[in-house]
């Protein structure tokens, strides 16, 4: 039996861990939730798992949910709640999918308590994976992908020799927008933005999708995940999002991972691993497919992409100004204050005026971050 912690339980990852955990009770424990505010969904999840901890983003929130949860939960609120779920219950796993930075003090809690990270929030290896990573092998701790592309590469990696790995490539579908020109862009709306034609994600990923900034903080992320340099970490467009990544040897033998876009399948062998068991799933039928396609990337197309391989290979707080700026951005394209193409001229403008700083810790990490969205916010 897996005791789990969940982070961002009532977001997409959240909601289909959730899904795994209750498809196989004999699995899985759920101790503990953390969601933001929405706690009508938190409440039925609640009452389903019986966690023994929960908590939410306010006060307020804390206060109303308290008198609701069944006797025996605990409730917490805020960033010192977050890190009380992370580290502070039985469990040995802790997912965390809350969504940008916020996740990092928790995550590191996690770590410092020793135990396992299934790790599907990606801004906290964009943010501080130098942190992040050492923490995790001074404590003898596991971090499994859940992203379905760093996933792929785990498990394409899975009893290979490191020493003989030539490349890795990452798989991009190209989110909303892939078939517009640059000029159709200048006009789309929140509306088709939301729109991802593959895969059932929070609207902020499904934004990132569009920009391909989410490929680009994946790019950075693999780098820290399997200790690459980024020019062994390649892009390919997939519009089919079959081929979830795959990797390349020196002796040119390429093994890929594929299936049918759906999260649960990473984030079932996250909790699972090294471990298989079933999953009720539509299985993949290449017949039915038929056919497959690819593109190489254009950096002219999506400049958001080049802009992450620009401040991974720059390093320092480059990354963090990056992610931080985009985090703002994507807000305000999303309450509708600018334009979907402002969103790549806010991180060009704030990354311009940022000059990075090697080997950050945790409070220089801060200051960075909170420069980058005041500059953004402007």
């Amino acid at each position: 039996m897996k005791k789990i912690a969940l982070l961002g339980s009532t977001g997409s990852i959240g909601t289909q861990t959730l899904q795994v955990a209750a498809e196989h009770p004999e699995h899985f424990q759920v101790e503990a939730l953390a969601a933001g505010g929405n706690t009508g969904l938190l409440l039925e999840q609640i009452r389903q798992f019986k966690p023994a901890k929960v908590s939410v983003a306010t006060k307020e929130a804390a206060e109303t949910l308290k008198s609701q949860v069944p006797a025996g939960t605990k409730v917490y609120f805020g960033n010192e709640g977050l890190i009380e779920i992370a580290a502070g219950t039985d469990a040995d796993t802790v997912v965390t999918a809350v969504t940008g930075s916020m996740g990092l003090p928790a995550t590191l809690a996690a770590i410092d308590e020793g135990k396992q990270i299934a790790l599907a929030n990606k801004e906290t290896l964009v943010t501080a994976g130098h942190l992040v990573m050492r923490r995790a092998s001074e404590k003898g701790v596991p971090i499994l992908p859940v992203d379905s592309e760093h996933s792929a590469i785990f498990q394409c990696l899975n009893g290979e020799p490191r020493e003989r790995l030539s490349s890795i490539t990452l798989t991009a579908s190209g989110g909303s927008f892939r078939h517009l020109s640059r000029e159709e862009l200048a006009n789309v709306t929140v509306e088709d933005a939301l729109k991802h034609p593959n895969w059932s994600m929070g609207s902020k990923i499904t934004i990132d999708s569009a920009t391909m900034v989410n490929k680009g903080l994946e790019v950075i992320e693999a780098h820290w995940l399997f200790g690459l340099s980024y020019d062994e970490i390649n892009v390919l467009l997939h519009p089919e999002s079959i081929i979830h990544s795959f990797v390349e040897f020196e002796d040119t033998s390429i093994i890929a991972q594929l299936g049918n876009p759906d999260m649960r399948v990473p984030i079932q062998y996250a909790l699972t691993y090294p471990d298989r068991i079933p999953l009720k799933a539509n299985r993949l039928s290449l017949a039915e497919i038929g056919k497959l396609n690819f593109r190489e990337m254009d950096f002219g197309r999506f400049p958001c992409l080049r802009m992450a391989y620009d401040c991974g290979r720059m390093g320092g707080t480059a990354p963090t100004v990056f992610n931080a700026a985009n985090e703002v951005a994507v807000a305000r394209f999303l309450r509708r204050e600018i334009s979907f193409l402002q969103i790549e001229d806010t991180l060009e403008k704030v990354m311009q005026q940022h000059t990075a700083i090697a080997d950050p810790d945790l409070d220089v990490i801060r200051e960075a971050d909170q420069w980058a969205r005041r500059v953004a916010s402007e």
